[in-house]
């Protein structure tokens, strides 16, 4: 699975937001690297910067510096929507008759089409075949008829899926997030003004304070003299669907989602893990990085218990082996593992061994690290999984695997134990999921581990009472 996308945007009452953009990006790059963008606007134009590669290589000093204002939106990107270039790097910039727009999001619509078609009936011309970018046309068009906030409002009654969004207006800047909060999205103070981010660790790298989430179905509006936000709650939905997978792997263990700091919940997961599915080994050790939490939580539940498990570090992450480095020979693919990750013999030998992982995609990387870890010495191998096996693909923003590559798609967990070679494997069950979340499962979006989803999508199953709007050039909802 690939990290989703990141969002930020900030008001300031006596700096550019230039450089603290760029930082919160940096504190946003694990949710995505292909491309990093900053749009800002100086009380009379709009000024952008946006590239294609990770944040300190789309931005010197001098591109910093050209980024004027006081208030700005930021983005860093991994494809849901669109192809991997330039032309559906964000934020997405446009400017029209009412002013200068530009659009950040995190999340992927499921009718997109369906509006675009519409809106390029009405003239419309896009640039991109990503899902933003008409999200940005239906908010300028409805702009030129309405005011800010009854725009926005138009605009969430004709998409339809998940979305944290950035806008600048001008120089007002917007945070809307989508009426089941799928995606995250919260509000911190600075100093010397407001900011909106995709994870409360980008405040934090700001020195600011946490104030909220933005509520589902909330837009926030943030002064542009950063002296506070008026809140409106445009849209009301009797139940969420928040991403249980964003305390299970996507947002950084130090950020807050939803009210929950994520390390804590991965370490309840983990002690979960052992309630549910615990087995008495010598060693627990984590898959780095995202295993790590849970492991120690599952080996102090263990211990607690009166097991006598030693939390090891048996595997060593290779950091400087990344996404792009190419592996053209099926030898070489295989031995891709051992470049990213290398076992301390001495921490597995004559010993038996429980690796703790987030989630099993494909089964190939674990299959390779039962392999390493055997090779090491261990007496045996067991696996535990600290999120329910993958059973179904994600429409929601996460660049997950089709049905056909899902090995859990087609197989029983058995079946998956006897692929991937271990002597035993376990997941976490969903109930544990809402558990420690303290939600009911019917606030969470859990389509990528029942085949059912918060969404109308085409072909698949909903877990509610749900239906897409009806999309055409009258059916823009009343704005009273």
């Amino acid at each position: 699975m690939t990290e989703k996308c990141g969002v930020v945007g900030v008001s300031l009452s006596g700096r550019d937001a230039a450089r603290p953009l760029y930082y919160s990006l940096y504190a946003l790059q694990h949710r995505g690297q292909e491309s990093a963008g900053i749009v800002t606007h100086d009380g009379f134009q709009q000024h952008s910067h946006v590239e294609m590669g990770l944040v300190g290589d789309a931005f010197d000093a001098t591109d910093l510096d050209q980024l004027n204002g006081r208030a700005g939106i930021g983005h860093v990107r991994y494809p849901t929507s669109g192809g991997v270039n330039a032309c559906c790097a964000q934020p997405f910039s446009v400017s029209f008759k009412s002013g200068s727009l530009g659009l950040a999001h995190n999340g992927n619509l499921v009718n997109a089409a369906e509006i675009r078609s519409d809106l390029e009936a009405l003239g419309h011309a896009f640039t991109s075949n990503g899902d933003t970018e008409v999200i940005a046309h239906d908010l300028a068009r409805n702009l030129l008829e309405e005011d800010l906030v009854r725009a926005v409002k138009r605009t969430m009654g004709r998409i339809h899926g998940s979305y944290a969004l950035t806008i600048m207006h001008d120089d007002a800047v917007l945070g809307v997030r989508d009426p089941e909060g799928n995606r995250p999205l919260c509000i911190g103070k600075l100093d010397d003004g407001y900011v909106l981010a995709s994870e409360s660790a980008a405040i934090d790298t700001l020195d600011g304070e946490l104030v909220r989430d933005v509520a589902p179905g909330e837009l926030i509006v943030l002064e542009p003299d950063g002296s506070g936000f008026d809140s409106y709650q445009l849209v009301d939905h009797d139940a969420t669907a928040h991403c249980f997978f964003e305390h299970v792997y996507f947002a950084r263990p130090d950020s807050v989602v939803d009210g929950e700091l994520v390390y804590d919940a991965r370490r309840e997961l983990g002690g979960e893990l052992w309630a549910e599915s615990g087995i008495d080994t010598d060693v627990v050790m984590p898959v780095p990085d995202s295993g790590r939490s849970f492991a120690s939580g599952y080996a102090e539940a263990a211990n607690d218990d009166g097991a006598d498990v030693e939390f090891a570090e048996g595997l060593m992450k290779n950091r400087y082996v990344g996404r792009t480095f190419i592996m053209p020979t099926q030898d070489e693919r295989e031995r891709a593992v051992r470049l990213k990750l290398n076992p301390i013999k001495s921490t597995v030998a004559d010993k038996t061994v429980t690796i703790i992982d987030d989630s099993i995609v494909r089964g190939t990387t674990s299959t390779q690290l039962v392999d390493l870890v055997r090779d090491a010495g261990a007496e045996e191998v067991h696996v535990r999984i600290g999120a329910p096996p993958i059973v179904a693909p994600c429409y929601m923003g996460i660049d997950m695997a089709s049905r056909d590559e899902l090995i859990a798609a087609d197989k029983s967990i058995d079946e998956i134990r006897e692929t991937i070679g271990a002597d035993s494997l376990s997941y976490l069950s969903i109930d544990a999921i809402a558990d420690v979340l303290g939600r009911v499962r019917g606030d969470l979006c859990l389509g990528c581990v029942t085949g059912e989803y918060p969404y109308d999508i085409e072909g698949e199953s909903t877990d509610r009472d749900v239906s897409r709007p009806v999309v055409g050039s009258e059916s823009a909802p009343a704005d009273d």
